[in-house]
């Protein structure tokens, strides 16, 4: 629940890093967080609010990952491919995890199966390595409102996949009442950003 206000965060830093005020991405990320409250929304516990405040620092930096490198990749030179340097931010993930792991790890807690490290190369390679290439790759191929909206876009995509792959319950009414209020903030944005575009061409 609490990850779900990303889009506010991209939406203001996105506005903040380009000295500008665009209100109605703010409106469509708007929609998006409550497409995906609907979606995950349950009674908080009695440490609701340090567990906020926790995950809010983590969605803050996640947001500014993403906005920094929608600032940073179209000034890469030309002959220069994304894949290229991408690299640095694993290394910077690896040497931030050896740190962490050295104060606060424990060899009792490490993979001992087979499956096990299955599962974490997946999670690695794949959904980290792969995917969080590929995402901030997309993060510059689209305007900041569609940014921040996609990232609520996961909420219902992930249950999906856990309810058609590991059987997982899902409250299904939810779901899809949650998912078209994210489609209808994602038709939205690109509806006005269609607009704008055609009024700036015009002008």
């Amino acid at each position: 629940l609490f990850t779900i206000f990303t889009p506010i965060y991209i939406t203001l830093l996105d506005d903040l890093m380009n000295k500008r005020l665009s209100p109605f991405y703010l409106l469509t990320a708007a929609i998006a967080v409550l497409g995906a409250a609907i979606i995950r929304y349950n009674e908080v516990s009695d440490g609701f609010w340090l567990g906020f405040a926790v995950v809010q620092g983590a969605n803050l930096c996640f947001a500014i990952g993403q906005v920094a490198y929608r600032q940073v990749a179209p000034q890469l030179p030309a002959d220069v491919a994304h894949r290229h340097v991408f690299g640095w931010f694993y290394l910077g993930a690896l040497a931030l995890v050896i740190v962490m792991f050295l104060l606060f790890g424990s060899t009792d807690k490490l993979p001992s199966q087979p499956v096990h490290f299955v599962v974490l190369g997946w999670l690695g390679i794949v959904a980290s390595g792969l995917g969080y290439f590929l995402w901030n790759k997309g993060a510059t191929r689209v305007d900041a409102g569609t940014l921040a909206i996609m990232n609520n876009a996961l909420v219902p995509a992930g249950l999906l996949v856990n309810l058609l792959i590991w059987n997982r319950d899902a409250d299904l009414a939810r779901l899809a009442l949650g998912g078209a209020v994210i489609v209808a903030a994602l038709v939205i944005n690109q509806m006005w950003a269609r607009r704008r575009e055609q009024a700036l061409r015009m002008a």
